[in-house]
């Protein structure tokens, strides 16, 4: 949860949101701007409705992560962002449906308003509460995945149907259902993105090589100094718990010196090595006097200089 709460924060910024519409959505061609996107309800239930339009009975209530109404011209595009940590093999069916009651939401909304200017409609519009030139808003929604796995699941619905023996006429009669997700630690180019996205994403698709790290922050400022959310995306993601405790010691102004930040990281591991190839030569020590002379642990122990307590230690580090 807490992670869903800091990339939730990350995002709500909307210059950063509109930057992922652009940047995934329309191949980095700047349609959006943040000051246009409007925040909508993150909330989507699914009811039985009878024959009138009306619902009867609450079913399912759904909560996605975010989601934004995006102009386009004279028109709108509804535009989901989910935050994917671990692998949901199930996930075209969840995106389906916060897609699906995105939809059901606009026509709710249309619904209503047919019926309040019901002059000239037939009975079908009428009973339905939808006019035949009725029209919903486009929806899409991205899914960002943070995980080191790569992605293995399913990005359709044909993914998780099981077409055994279904004959292929009838099988092309079935709808299918395409979800995107991004894979953000194998993204190829992150020039894509104009705002501090390109900065986080490329932290965290390289957080394994520290070198490369140091690199990109030698020769671009952008990546020295990270707004104190982003900082924190980057901390969350890239599996760095220790940095979020060095966090304030860096930090002013809102910012924090990344620079600073990564040669502590580098001379923590450096050090965490060192500890833990003394750890596995303590370990191997004993456990060459034990099989050697056929002595316990501690007496073992006590042959090279150790207690047995240093022993379990030191086996807990190596592991």
């Amino acid at each position: 949860m807490e992670k869903d709460f800091i990339s939730n924060s990350f995002f709500s910024d909307n210059e950063r949101y509109a930057d992922i519409i652009n940047g995934i959505g329309c191949d980095g061609v700047p349609f959006v701007k943040g000051k246009d996107l409007q925040e909508l309800d993150t909330k989507v239930s699914f009811g039985k409705w009878n024959g009138f339009g009306r619902r009867q009975k609450l079913r399912k209530m759904l909560y996605r992560d975010m989601v934004r109404k995006t102009p386009f011209g004279i028109n709108f595009a509804i535009i989901g962002i989910e935050n994917q940590e671990e692998i949901d093999y199930a996930l075209p069916l969840r995106v389906l449906c916060y897609d699906a009651g995105e939809y059901e939401k606009q026509a709710v909304r249309i619904r209503k308003e047919v019926r309040r200017n019901r002059k000239g409609l037939s009975s079908g519009e009428y009973l339905y509460g939808f006019r035949k030139d009725s029209r919903l808003f486009p929806t899409v929604t991205f899914v960002l995945y943070y995980g080191e796995k790569e992605w293995d699941g399913a990005k359709d619905i044909y993914g998780l149907l099981d077409f055994t023996d279904i004959p292929k006429r009838l099988r092309e009669k079935i709808s299918n259902y395409r979800i995107h997700v991004v894979e953000v630690r194998k993204l190829k180019d992150t020039d894509l993105f104009k705002t501090d996205v390109k900065q986080v994403f490329d932290f965290i698709r390289f957080s394994k090589d520290k070198e490369k790290l140091r690199d990109l922050m030698s020769t671009d400022l952008s990546y020295a100094y990270l707004d104190e959310d982003a900082y924190d995306m980057v901390a969350s993601y890239a599996g760095e718990e220790e940095m979020f405790k060095i966090k304030d010691k860096y930090k002013k102004g809102g910012k924090v010196n990344m620079c600073q930040g990564l040669r502590e990281w580098m001379e923590d591991e450096r050090n965490a090595g060192l500890e833990a190839g003394k750890a596995e030569m303590l370990v191997s020590s004993v456990e060459s006097v034990m099989l050697k002379f056929n002595v316990d642990l501690g007496k073992a122990c006590e042959g090279v200089g150790t207690t047995v307590e240093e022993y379990l230690k030191a086996k807990e580090k190596a592991e």
